[in-house]
């Protein structure tokens, strides 16, 4: 499969979250939002201002490999916290508001690339090389992730269940992102499996969700079979 045509294999799974996002999030007032989300000290509010910005940083990423010329994510780490707080912070309406009108953009611009910019690179926060292509991958894997973040139902094995073969996309951007980490060893699910190291000798076994909610620091991993490695805290 060619760099565009898993891009656009994965723009087809971003249009199908943000649809989700905005059955999610349609009738949120400013009592739920302003509750606690999953993910500890952050409110539903939080989780919002962060998705909204990422889409607005990962277009960056596209425009870089699009045209050449460097654009950084985020400004920088401090201005991307406060980014987050302000977002968090505004009325409902324009939260909600902001929310779906970034994710718009992102789709409008990925949907305009042309078929040879998506194996062009660009970089990261981290300073490590992406092709367009990954960047689209980053995407649906956040999309995903704070989803179920969200508190508003969803498991990640649920949201997973909308992506069908894309499951093995998202799990493996989380496996890429934590590989600094992870010991020799297989992990594996219906349907799909990864290998990390050479001649790994153990097995970590679940459900795509559980395998996910681990690698990204939602789960401490006991719902799995095997001799599951703790894992720092994902940054």
């Amino acid at each position: 499969m060619t760099a565009s045509e898993k891009a656009h294999a994965l723009l087809d799974g971003i249009r199908k979250l943000d649809d989700e996002w905005a059955r999610a999030i349609g009738g949120l007032g400013e009592p739920e939002l302003r509750a606690p989300s999953a993910l500890p000290g952050w409110s539903r509010a939080h989780v919002l201002a962060h998705v909204a910005r990422n889409a607005d940083g990962l277009q960056n990423l596209l425009v870089w490999a699009n045209t050449g010329v460097e654009t950084q994510m985020y400004p920088g780490a401090e201005a991307r916290e406060r980014d987050i707080e302000a977002g968090a912070e505004r009325p409902a309406a324009d939260l909600l508001a902001d929310f779906v009108a970034s994710a718009g953009r992102f789709e409008q611009y990925a949907a305009a690339m042309p078929d040879d910019a998506w194996a062009r690179e660009a970089r990261n926060r981290q300073g490590a090389p992406v092709t367009g292509a990954v960047v689209a991958r980053m995407r649906l894997s956040e999309l995903t992730i704070h989803l179920a973040d969200l508190d508003r139902g969803y498991d990640l094995d649920r949201v997973l269940a909308l992506l069908g073969p894309l499951t093995e996309d998202v799990v493996q951007h989380a496996v890429t992102s934590r590989g600094a980490h992870l010991p020799a060893l297989h992990l594996a699910t219906d349907g799909f499996a990864w290998t990390m190291g050479s001649a790994p000798k153990t097995t970590v076994r679940g459900s795509a969700g559980e395998l996910l909610a681990w690698l990204s620091g939602r789960s401490d991993g006991v719902a799995l079979e095997g001799d599951v490695p703790r894992l720092p805290a994902w940054a």
